[in-house]
């Protein structure tokens, strides 16, 4: 009895910080969408930049970001999964496996800004593949393959042990137990903490500050060696270059872009993990 009017208290802490959590990002996307929205047309949506950001529009950057979307998620699911299945189902409890996870657990940590100086150096001096598709999307995969490969993991875990005792022991063996006994069941979590953080790597600027971003290129990628304008970057430019109010309309609607771009993607997360549930539990 004695415990509950403090137990009463810490409840509306908690909750009065929620809430207060909440109100800012409300207020901030409310700020977003307001001073956005009437920036948004379609040619806003449809043409090229002109007057160094000032006018015209955003199409460029839109598909540039694209291109950078699909190349990360084409690099880092399955590197980012395949880790993942490694160290959760075929990995023994051996130093060498705790020293890879504290590798893991470590890189998850590092400033994105070291991530586009490591694409610098590797991708782009070092390999040759120059400021481009390639070495963004490369970049910007090692960046969220921590973030994948432990959110993985984890969905891997939360499979039953006797799933895979009671597939073995059908006869079955290790890569069709878990084929058929452990990724359907891990798979809606997996994809969930993966397209999260491709997500994430979509709103990102520093990776791609040093590896493909331009400040200026109508012209649109034909392949993954070319360099492209990217909707973080011309964000960064119109905020920093431009800080005169003229440049602000620009500056929300490429931002409310931006927005729309990261929550579609989160969108898909959503969907995919609801879908491959009720495809599973059925």
């Amino acid at each position: 009895m004695t415990h509950r009017p403090w137990e009463r208290a810490g409840t509306w802490l908690l909750r009065a910080l929620t809430y207060a959590m909440a109100a800012g990002v409300v207020y901030v996307l409310g700020e977003i969408v307001v001073r956005g929205l009437p920036v948004i047309d379609l040619e806003f949506l449809t043409a090229a930049p002109r007057e160094g950001g000032l006018a015209g529009g955003i199409f460029p950057a839109i598909v540039g970001t694209l291109w950078l979307v699909v190349g990360t998620a084409l690099v880092s699911l399955p590197l980012g999964m395949g880790a993942a299945i490694y160290f959760s189902e075929y990995a023994r409890d051996s130093r060498w496996s705790r020293w890879l996870r504290t590798g893991v657990i470590t890189l998850a940590g590092i400033p994105s800004i070291v991530f586009g100086l490591f694409g610098l150096g590797l991708f782009v001096i070092f390999l040759g593949f120059g400021a481009s598709v390639l070495a963004g999307s490369l970049t910007l995969a090692f960046m969220i393959l921590p973030v994948i490969i432990v959110a993985s993991e984890e969905a891997l875990r939360t499979v039953p042990q006797a799933y895979r005792e009671a597939s073995l022991a059908l006869g079955a063996t290790r890569w069709q137990t878990i084929r058929h006994a452990v990724l359907p069941y891990a798979l809606p979590g997996m994809l969930t903490g993966s397209i999260l953080g491709i997500g994430r790597a979509a709103g990102e600027t520093a990776p791609i500050l040093f590896t493909v971003a331009a400040f200026y290129l109508p012209d649109l990628p034909s392949s993954v060696f070319d360099q492209v304008m990217a909707l973080p970057y011309h964000l960064f430019i119109l905020a920093t270059q431009h800080p005169d109010p003229a440049a602000r309309p620009m500056q929300y609607g490429t931002a409310l872009v931006l927005v729309a771009l990261v929550l579609g993607v989160n969108a898909v997360a959503i969907v995919a993990r609801a879908r491959f549930r009720r495809r599973y539990r059925s």
